[in-house]
């Protein structure tokens, strides 16, 4: 078995070949709102997990406004 890791608090974890991958799909925001973002969800795997923050990929999919819709109406329109 692998030598367990330290989460940045000291709480040893097992290490594990699969990493989490988180997936947001939004419409354009600022840099600093998604720097803020990225940290938040990335946080919260650590502690929900107690994997390094390390491990934790967030890919963050901007569509734009003309590219997506919701009840019959293209978002561009509302």
């Amino acid at each position: 078995m692998d030598p367990p890791n330290r989460t940045p608090n000291g709480t040893p974890t097992r290490r594990s070949s699969a990493m989490p991958i988180v997936t947001i799909q939004q419409g354009p925001r600022d840099t600093e709102l998604k720097r803020d973002l990225v940290k938040r969800v990335t946080d919260a795997f650590v502690d929900a997990y107690k994997i390094p923050a390390e491990t934790v990929q967030v890919w963050i999919h901007e569509v734009p406004a003309d590219s997506w819709g919701a009840a019959g109406t293209l978002t561009a329109d509302k």
